[in-house]
């Protein structure tokens, strides 16, 4: 049997039977619609003491993009180790079983390795607030939550912020009072520790809990909305013809009532409460890192957080998913292993969400399926200044009827962006000189060629996606 990369990194020298029974354990961690809007991303408005703490003796990828920015289709990519446009799930009807009825998911494979698999929450996609719309993998999971609607919520507190609405009132959110288990999350992360206790200790295991928050609607207790003070909330700033060079489907889909024409205030309070379920979400996280030590297991557990996509809070007047931008196609990621030398350390390498399955295989002494699209990270685990690949692939839908089809590119320096093979939009920006892509240099011709060479690579990389 081939031994974990992180036991090699140890000099350990294993014999074949024991290296099966203290394999790592596996915890992955996993929010909705949370962009980088994290205090360990240096976004200075949150507060997330606990995945703070997690950097701190972790690597943190500050340049990890999902490959499709929607729940069902990124969940599918991340978890079957393809692109989008193999598996052909490119909304959240699409069945990765039916389009791939032989698809053989990274919890599936681990189960088929000899791991105890534990769901709480969403992983593969999940309706919310319904339980609606299950795209669950069923041979995954030794263990799974029950799906079930988190209506109706809680009475609403009457809030100590008072904001003016009208037709066009922002983002729906609203303040509960009671504890962290009166939501779903709360439950989620209280089932996993009660899992932990009860699992079959003579395997190794891999728990994945799903959050669902911040994905609307943006409901936490109260005690987290007052962690935000409305008077602290900024609004992103932008020049003001910033909408001017970024073409129609860019800026299709942000649906009106979703800010669009609300006033300031609003749209603070909207970034305030989308803040309000990230601080929700870090607590539980917070729960189960501390049962994780508690239980003496953080000695050989790999841990892992991160998001199926971003999300926009107005960035270039957009407050949804489903963009290219890069608060939309970026995502957190953090990962810890055990006994790891780097933690602590940022890495700028790029990474993709199907890295996860090559990656944890290789951790774990689990033969990688022939069929990953991903690359591991073990070689930027060992060194966070290497770097495994230079560019990053992202695919969306955009319109009322998903009438427009995108592709984009991200290196260290550039991000190029096609609507519908260039025919519908192309956007070139330079991370360099604009890290927030207020300028499309796209009929630039002093950058002709670099958005040629992008063009081919996009090309080649995503052909065009066959329903």
């Amino acid at each position: 049997m081939r031994l974990p990369a992180l036991l090699i990194l140890s000099f350990l020298t294993l014999s074949p039977a024991l290296a099966a029974d203290t394999r790592p354990n596996v915890l992955l961690m996993m929010a909705d619609d949370l962009a980088a809007t994290l205090q360990c991303f240096d976004y200075s408005q949150a507060k997330t003491p606990n995945l703070d703490a997690l950097a701190r003796r972790s690597v943190v990828f500050t340049r990890t993009y999902c490959q499709f920015p929607h729940c069902n289709p990124s969940r599918s990519s991340m978890m079957s180790g393809l692109r989008p446009n193999t598996t052909r799930v490119t909304n959240n009807e699409d069945n990765l079983y039916t389009n791939i009825p032989d698809v053989l998911t990274l919890p599936h494979h681990f189960r088929n390795n000899g791991y105890a698999t534990a769901r709480c929450g969403k992983i593969f996609h999940l309706g919310v607030p319904t339980g609606l719309e299950s795209m669950d993998d069923p041979q995954a999971w030794d263990f799974g939550t029950p799906f079930k609607s988190e209506l109706p919520y809680p009475l609403k507190r009457e809030s100590s912020v008072k904001v003016k609405t009208g037709k066009k009132q922002g983002l729906p959110w609203q303040e509960i009072p009671g504890g962290d288990d009166q939501l779903v999350d709360g439950n989620f992360a209280k089932t996993a520790i009660e899992w932990l206790g009860k699992r079959d200790k003579s395997k190794p295991f891999f728990l994945a809990v799903g959050f669902h928050r911040p994905h609307m609607p943006l409901v936490a207790p109260a005690q987290y909305f007052d962690m935000y003070p409305l008077k602290n909330i900024t609004l992103p700033e932008a020049p003001a013809n910033d909408e001017a060079d970024i073409p129609a489907p860019a800026r299709n889909g942000a649906v009106p009532g979703y800010a669009l024409e609300s006033t300031p205030e609003q749209r603070r309070a909207a970034i305030r409460a989308y803040l309000a379920c990230v601080s929700y979400v870090d607590a539980q996280a917070g729960r189960l890192l501390d049962a994780i030590k508690q239980m003496g297991l953080d000695d050989n557990t790999i841990i892992i957080f991160t998001s199926d996509h971003g999300w926009h809070l107005g960035e270039h007047g957009l407050w949804h998913k489903r963009s290219l931008f890069e608060e939309c196609a970026r995502v957190p990621f953090i990962m810890h292993t055990p006994g790891m030398q780097t933690g602590g350390k940022r890495s700028q390498s790029l990474v993709e969400l199907l890295d996860v399955y090559p990656t944890l295989c290789e951790l774990c002494g689990v033969p990688a399926p022939t069929h990953l699209q991903g690359l591991s990270l073990t070689p930027v685990l060992r060194d966070p200044a290497a770097s495994i690949q230079d560019a990053a692939f992202t695919q969306a839908r955009r319109g009322a009827d998903a009438e427009f089809w995108g592709r984009t590119i991200r290196t260290a320096r550039w991000r190029c962006t096609e609507w519908d093979e260039g025919k519908n939009g192309i956007e070139l920006y330079d991370h360099d000189k604009d890290p927030q892509e207020y300028k499309n240099l796209a009929n630039d011709p002093q950058h002709a060629k670099t958005l040629k060479e992008l063009r081919a690579r996009l090309a080649e990389k995503l052909p065009p996606i066959v329903k």
